[in-house]
């Protein structure tokens, strides 16, 4: 049975097992290519059949199979039925929304991780879901769609003769895969650091609500990393103490510098968090010291024309009796002591450093 969603609610009470694509719709083609190599040679080709892979199964060289775009279903089926993969793995490697995991089926890995990357036409931080198959002779990489990969520096390898991909198999091809995937954590996470830097400026200088906007909005790209790349370090440490054949032991000792680097990658992650909970009270504080600024030059103004208002208040009372009205310097002598007390008040307030600050 073959069905497409975008809903993991929508495969509710389904048999375990069933096909279901869960993700964005796609319509566009799904890629296969195939790069097959050994110490003397390397054979690179795209696929137009799913089933001209058939053939390197069994082959006694290294041999790994790329595939981007998970959306059409009954290739994904025909090629995990080839290979022997159980349908339990095809429905998850289907589901996008998967936590990355790793799981032993004796004769092959099943390996699920999130590759994080930068959307080039608006710079915004992008999930994609990246599941390998490790075999004995074999390695099979789903992605979701084509366009950015962080595979490309190893295909380049893989054409140089002399370089460790020719000499090794298939449990080092798959270290490099997730290795990759892992180093460009690092670039994600320095973009972010500088939007974050740029933002705590902005929040001392000029905070805004669009300023907030934009605080709440990271806040919700670092949970979304958060929850792509803290699982991995499970991940990896399985790969790393896995009892299985698949894994050589001198492979382990690279799986351990992954995992060193998934863990950097983790507390820099943490950091990140605490840093943009501290520019919420940054921009409270930031906003309630600019309200308590304009308070202030509000009081001040209201404080010097209190005594002014009392003065013009007296004199407009319009008493018979009152023998400044009849004055000839009465006018002047008021404005005077008007200008003398406003300058007085002013000149107190300055000495006691409530405006004008030193």
């Amino acid at each position: 049975m073959v069905i497409s969603t975008e809903k993991r609610s929508d495969t509710a009470g389904l048999s375990p097992g069933t096909l279901v694509y869960i993700g964005k719709k796609r319509s566009d083609r799904v890629k296969i290519t195939v790069i097959d190599y050994d110490k003397s040679h390397v054979l690179r080709k795209e696929l137009k059949d799913p089933k001209e892979c058939f053939s390197f199964r069994d082959k006694p060289t290294t041999t790994w199979i790329n595939i981007d775009g998970i959306h059409r279903v009954d290739i994904i089926e025909t090629i995990g039925k080839h290979f022997r993969l159980h349908p339990l793995v095809l429905e998850d490697l289907l589901n996008t929304g998967q936590r990355s995991k790793m799981e032993d089926f004796d004769h092959y890995l099943f390996i699920m991780l999130k590759m994080l990357y930068i959307a080039p036409e608006h710079g915004e931080i992008k999930t994609e879901q990246v599941s390998i198959i490790l075999g004995k002779n074999f390695v099979i990489s789903f992605q979701e769609e084509e366009g950015f990969d962080v595979f490309n520096p190893i295909r380049e390898r893989v054409k140089n003769p002399q370089g460790r991909h020719r000499r090794s198999g298939t449990d080092y091809l798959a270290y490099t895969l997730i290795d990759a995937i892992v180093d460009n954590y690092f670039a994600v996470l320095e973009h972010l650091g500088e939007r974050i830097e740029m933002l705590e400026d902005e929040l001392v200088a000029k905070p805004t609500q669009h300023t907030f906007h934009k605080v709440h909005e990271l806040k919700r790209q670092l949970i979304h990393i958060r929850k792509a790349v803290w699982p991995l370090r499970e991940v990896v440490n399985s790969l790393e103490h896995n009892d299985t054949n698949l894994i050589k032991e001198k492979t382990r000792v690279y799986l351990r510098d992954v995992y060193d680097h998934v863990v950097q990658a983790i507390d820099s992650i943490e950091t990140f968090r605490e840093t943009i909970s501290g520019m919420l009270d940054i921009y409270l504080s930031s906003t309630n010291l600019r309200l308590q600024q304009i308070i202030k030059v509000l009081t001040i103004i209201t404080v010097i024309f209190m005594p002014l208002n009392l003065i013009a208040s007296i004199y407009g009372m319009n008493f018979e009796h009152m023998p400044e009205l009849s004055w000839a310097y009465g006018y002047p002598m008021v404005i005077v002591s008007m200008a003398v007390l406003s300058l007085t008040m002013l000149a107190f307030f300055w000495k006691k450093r409530w405006i004008w600050e030193k």
